[in-house]
């Protein structure tokens, strides 16, 4: 059931929003006009599960300025919500621009539930009784901050949505998808610690195959209706919004010449091609020294946070200031956060010789961000469209990168193959002899080999396994993790044959 919270500018909306969310999702500050697009996100309130749309202030104008926007904003929300949460502030009590808000609603033809928020005190219960002019029977006293009044606000939400609307919306509570196929190995493993350098290989191989990882991963069903949750980053005004907009075919997102407009990350549901995809429209990233005001530090830490529940991360560059050293940051940001990246260059029609352009721009990634190995780059237009088709089936496959598994036979082949063309370099006069290796979870790509002084092992020589494994598997444009544990008595069984490997893998 969706549900929109809507009112005037610093009523309290961002605040109650995030007290039905669970955690704080949506910026807060005492400024007007904090939230500036539409947010979402999945709430509860008691048994009540809700998609929650939290909406700019709405302002009382009708020019093109950002403000029109904003309105142009909430009034969507409205139209696409089943019902509304109307706040108004019982402290400051019902002022000119509630009024026009409560007309407007009023033609709307829509359920609507009134609430004055900051009711605490002798000032908020004369507020609250001073909303009863609007028309929309008896108002709801609350306090967002404090968490009051969420059982009268439960009860009038009930009412207003009527039997059969309520049953309707008890069943439709997501359900989890965060457990991904095949992540029980690791609790199969929870007796071994597989950061102890000390590890016997006798030790950790037998438990590898007592957890049977290709099997598990035969087993697990493919979670095909999982949504992709893909974050939309860069620096401010790289074209994040209008990309959205361009992809969902609507004005979802404010987009404008002010840098910065976006200060929440908005998260937006959509369908591609029968694919559930979670989209995330994020603030943009500036460099620390120019982030003074408190609201951007507030946007920056929000949009680290985005990254952190991201599967793939849309990195988005202006054509013409692409891969500065902002861009090269977030990249490595997203990679150390485990996320799959994919390169937009956006406004590509304002591109005069793309040919060169592209070649460019594709050596600059190649030779500066080489921990992004070999993400595709994609090269488009938000406002026109051009190239837009090309961004979902890089997304998707970089998905499939990011959620794939090795078989631990062709891995071991793939290995010896490795060691006996590109040894180890020798340390201290002593021969490194890689013994196994195994594929310990996806999301990303997580591998453990175990060989005799593996902790003496150069880290150049770990690249190179690692970039090895990119390649031999089709890994591209995800981060790969490779711990490798020193064994005490060496493990010699299970290589398999000689000869150049054939590789399997398996999507979650």
């Amino acid at each position: 059931m969706k549900l929109a919270i809507v009112g005037r500018p610093n009523v309290g909306k961002s605040t109650l929003f995030n007290r039905l969310v669970g955690k704080k999702i949506a910026l807060v500050d005492d400024q007007p006009g904090v939230t500036r697009d539409r947010k979402m996100a999945d709430g509860r309130l008691a048994s009540l599960p809700l998609s929650l749309i939290d909406t700019a202030g709405f302002d009382n104008v009708n020019d093109d300025s950002l403000e029109a926007r904003m309105r142009a904003q909430t009034e969507a929300a409205i139209a696409e919500a089943d019902l509304v949460l109307f706040l108004v502030d019982a402290r400051v009590g019902v002022t000119p621009e509630d009024e026009t808000f409560a007309g407007l609603l009023r033609k709307a033809n829509i359920p609507v539930v009134l609430a004055a928020n900051k009711a605490e005190g002798r000032a908020g219960e004369a507020g609250v009784f001073d909303a009863f002019r609007l028309g929309f029977g008896e108002p709801v006293g609350l306090s967002a901050e404090h968490g009051e009044g969420m059982a009268e606000l439960y009860e009038s939400i009930r009412n207003a949505l009527g039997p059969e609307a309520y049953e309707r919306a008890l069943e439709e509570a997501e359900p989890d998808y965060e457990r991904g196929a095949g992540e029980d190995i690791l609790e199969k493993l929870a007796h071994i610690d597989i950061e102890d350098t000390t590890l016997s290989d006798d030790d950790l191989v037998a438990a590898i195959e007592a957890a049977d990882i290709d099997a598990d991963v035969a087993e697990a069903p493919v979670q095909s209706d999982r949504p992709i949750r893909l974050a939309i980053v860069g620096r401010p005004n790289a074209g994040k919004s209008t990309l959205i907009n361009q992809l969902l075919q609507s004005d979802r997102m404010l987009t404008g010449p002010e840098a910065g407009i976006t200060r929440d990350s908005i998260t937006v549901n959509w369908e591609w091609e029968g694919r559930q995809i979670r989209l995330v429209d994020t603030a943009g990233l500036r460099r620390k020294n120019k982030v003074q005001e408190r609201l951007e530090r507030m946007s920056t830490a929000e949009t680290i946070r985005s990254l952190k529940y991201a599967d793939i991360v849309a990195l988005v560059m202006d054509a013409h200031e692409a891969m500065e050293k902002q861009d090269l940051q977030i990249a490595d940001l997203a990679l150390r956060e485990g996320r799959g990246v994919v390169l937009v260059i956006s406004k590509w029609d304002t591109v005069e010789d793309t040919d060169g352009a592209a070649r460019h721009i594709r050596d600059l990634a190649n030779r500066l961000m080489p921990n992004a190995g070999g993400a595709p780059v994609v090269f488009l237009s938000g406002l026109t469209g051009r190239n837009i088709e090309k961004l979902m089936p890089a997304v998707v496959k970089v998905y499939k990168d990011w959620t794939a598994r090795a078989k631990t036979g062709d891995l071991n082949r793939w290995l010896r193959h490795t060691v006996e063309h590109h040894p180890p370099p020798s340390v201290q006069g002593k021969r490194i002899k890689p013994r196994y290796m195994a594929q310990m979870k996806a999301r990303p790509p997580t591998f453990v080999l175990i060989a005799s002084r593996g902790d003496q092992m150069p880290e150049g020589y770990k690249r190179y396994l690692v970039n090895g494994i990119r390649e031999a598997f089709d890994m591209h444009g995800v981060p790969i993790r490779l711990f490798v544990r020193q064994g005490k008595n060496p493990y010699a069984g299970k290589v398999g044959a000689d000869g150049p490997p054939r590789h399997k893998r398996r999507n979650n």
